[in-house]
Order: C-alpha cells, then structure tokens, then sequence
C-alpha cells in the first residue's frame, strides 16, 4: 500500500523515503496536541464555574496551543527555517487582511472586533492571525491528499473551502461569545453571506502566496489531518452538546465532516 505519511502539493518532487506517520506520536507535536485537546474539553467546565472571562482565557489558551502543535508538527517535517518562513508569511499577511476588513468591510463584509480578545494592534486581536496559522496548514494537507500533486489550482481552491468549512461553526459561536460583531447581521445565524466568499478568497490569497514554499518539501499531511479532525469533531460536539448551537453544529459538521472523511478515505 502506498504511504501517504506526507503529500507534496503542486508538483513538489518528495525527497528520499518518509518516516511513518505513527512516530509523530513520540513527538512534542503529540504532547501538544493532548494540551490543546484537555484545554478544549475543559473550556464548557470553565464557562460553568467561571463564566465568560474564564471560557475567554480557555479559547485563548487552546488557540496558542493548536498553533504551537502545528508549528511543532511542520518543524519535525521541515525544519525551523522553513517552518518560520511560512509563518513570517502566514501571520502578517492574515493580520493584514483582517486590518482591512475590519477598517472597510473588504472582503468579509462590515464588522469590527470587541475589546475582548487583547491583546490588538490595530484594533485587530494578535490571536487571530494564529487562529489562521493553526488551522491553513491542516487545509492544506486536505487539499494535498484530495487534489494530488500537479494542480496548483486545485490545491488552492480545495485549501480554500475545507478552510472556510471550519468558519460555518467559527463565525456563529464567536459572535454569540462577544468577540467581533457585524454591522449588518446576514442570513447564516446572524453571519452575512458574503463573509464566507471573503474567507475563500483570503484564505486562497496567503495559500497562493506560500506556495512556492510547499513545493519544495511534502507537507506532513497524516498528522495535520488528525488536527483538522479532532478541531471538526470538537467544535461540533461542543456547539451540539454544550453551547446549544445546533444550527452551526449541524452545518460545520456536515462541511468541515466532509473534508474529513474524504481526505482519510483518500490518504487510505
């Protein structure tokens, strides 16, 4: 059976043979990873004894350790100076689009973030362009185990929606939690439309622009699936079960789960 422990996207010539995927288990991206699934699990406790402030610390928390998990997976397969380069592109270019949206509504449409994520610059919370990096490079192993390696199009346009399939449970419950708000309330649970074309247009954009990063050595896909799906079945566990958010439960689950069973059925 042919190993898809890592894919190389856009035409990328592997290099040498991989190790297996299971001896990322022995890895401080595993140990990372358990921390960001405790933390997560453990957000609803905190929201019952020490409400929002607390939930706030949690998602905060569990932000910065799904970053470092998938900083940690990519420097196991890269090395630091690459893994850094792709960040040095990833986190100012992300940071830049939400400066732009937030200030004028291009390209997600009219809203403007809360005091309650700090801290900002630019009226711009610094988690949320690590809220972009912890979750782009998971969208890019499902593109790369579902696009194969010699269409740089379809790569891109396949990063772009498994992406912004993780923004139908996203968008809603940050909303309801008090972190940004729209100035124009739209159709999905109070999301306007337009918002999810901006994150495919955006996401496709910064994938687009770190491509010639990603050709040069596969990604890690194996372990960057298992991130996409354990943040698929804990955002649609928690909405369904804790946050009384079925609406979003039920299309996040329906969008981003279809990604995963695809990519795993693929990558098998």
């Amino acid at each position: 059976m042919r190993s898809v422990g890592t894919v190389t996207p856009a035409g990328a010539t592997a290099p040498g043979p991989q190790r297996p995927w299971r001896g990322w288990l022995t890895q401080p991206a595993a140990w990372l990873i358990v921390a960001w699934m405790l933390t997560m699990i453990a957000v609803p406790i905190l929201g019952w004894t020490g409400g929002p402030q607390a939930v706030r610390a949690g998602v905060i928390l569990g932000v910065v350790l799904q970053a470092a998990a998938v900083l940690a997976v990519l420097v196991q397969a890269w090395g630091a100076g690459r893994t850094a380069a792709t960040a040095l592109v990833v986190v100012p270019a992300t940071w830049a689009v939400e400066w732009l949206g937030s200030h004028t509504g291009f390209p997600f449409g009219a809203y403007s973030y809360t005091d309650a994520l700090q801290p900002q610059l630019g009226h711009v919370p610094l988690l949320i362009p690590l809220a972009w990096l912890m979750m782009l490079p998971p969208a890019w192993a499902v593109a790369a185990t579902l696009t194969g390696p010699r269409r740089p199009w379809a790569f891109v346009l396949v990063s772009a929606l498994a992406f912004t399939a993780w923004d139908l449970f996203l968008d809603p419950q940050m909303v309801a939690w008090g972190y940004w708000v729209w100035h124009n309330p739209g159709r999905y649970f109070g999301i306007p439309l337009v918002n999810f074309a901006g994150w495919l247009l955006a996401s496709g954009a910064v994938t687009a622009a770190v491509l010639p990063l990603l050709r040069s050595r596969p990604l890690p896909v194996q372990p960057l699936l298992v991130i996409y799906t354990i943040t698929w079945a804990l955002q649609f566990i928690g909405q369904l079960f804790f946050w009384s958010m079925v609406g979003p439960a039920l299309a996040g689950g329906a969008a981003m789960g279809a990604f995963v069973f695809l990519a795993w059925r693929k990558a098998r």
